[in-house]
């Protein structure tokens, strides 16, 4: 547990190409998956439910019917506004993840990479290296920024226009399409699905597509491949295999012990 809390999902903090835990990233995955469906939930309240909450106690028969022959009822009935302080403070935390799990000094911050590593402590690591990761988490720190912006409209317009010195975005209602949020809810909880499910991480993949178009350009290899899984005592052995190969290869080391032998035989054999 003790080396869980030092290196949380991390092979070594101080190794030049830092490479995490795919486990763990999965359960974290797992974990920040209940954020997009608390979203999700939100949205549907909101977009497919009713917008008037009635008293079904203040219905008074008005002795009069509609077209089609139904009763008529007086009732008091108010209209639901909607403020999303809640899923505000949320998403902050959400964008908070996305960000503390990037660097090796911010990582110990966040609550879900330590609950992650505790949990995934006895399983076998799955090491890769952290630059898609970082890149498909920047993606998600983009997605949760929109998200803030589309609940959060007209605060983010008094901002715009109060840096642009004139009124650039309305203030009195959402400049965003209304189809914005839902969206954003269902390409979170679908990329978060995959990656805690099959272990498909689309920000990952399209990091290694830009790496193979050239726009991205990585040192090693095992960053540019997201599917390399070498880990320390694979390289390791690697390493040994190439030392002994290039000590073979050197004009003085000695013959093994088996060549010299048969080359003893074929003398005496020429000499008989």
């Amino acid at each position: 547990m003790l080396i869980s809390l030092k290196n949380l999902w991390f092979r070594d903090t101080k190794e030049p190409s830092v490479h995490i835990n795919e486990v763990v990233v999965r359960i974290r995955a797992g974990i920040m998956l209940i954020i997009p469906l608390y979203m999700g939930l939100t949205l549907y309240d909101v977009l497919y439910t009713t917008t008037w909450v009635v008293d079904g106690n203040t219905a008074v028969d008005t002795y009069d019917t509609n077209w089609d022959e139904h009763v008529i009822y007086a009732v008091e009935a108010t209209k639901r506004t909607y403020e999303y302080s809640t899923q505000t403070l949320i998403l902050f935390y959400a964008l908070f993840e996305m960000l503390a799990g990037m660097f090796v000094s911010t990582a110990r911050f966040s609550p879900t990479i330590l609950i992650s590593s505790l949990l995934a402590k006895n399983t076998t690591p799955v090491w890769v290296p952290i630059t898609p990761k970082r890149f498909a988490w920047s993606i998600g720190a983009i997605l949760m920024s929109v998200c803030l912006v589309f609940f959060n409209p007209d605060t983010f317009a008094n901002w715009v226009n109060i840096v642009w010195g004139s009124e650039l975005l309305p203030t009195t209602e959402n400049f965003l399409p209304s189809g914005t949020g839902t969206f954003l809810a269902w390409t979170c909880l679908i990329f978060m699905w995959l990656e805690t499910v099959i272990g498909f991480c689309v920000g990952c993949k399209i990091h290694a597509l830009l790496v193979w178009l050239g726009f991205i350009k990585e040192e090693c290899h095992a960053c540019n491949n997201i599917n390399s899984t070498v880990n320390a005592q694979t390289l390791k052995a690697i390493l040994k295999a190439k030392e002994g190969l290039d000590d073979m290869s050197s004009p003085n080391k000695k013959m093994p012990v088996y060549q010299t032998a048969t080359n003893s035989i074929s003398l005496n054999k020429n000499s008989d």
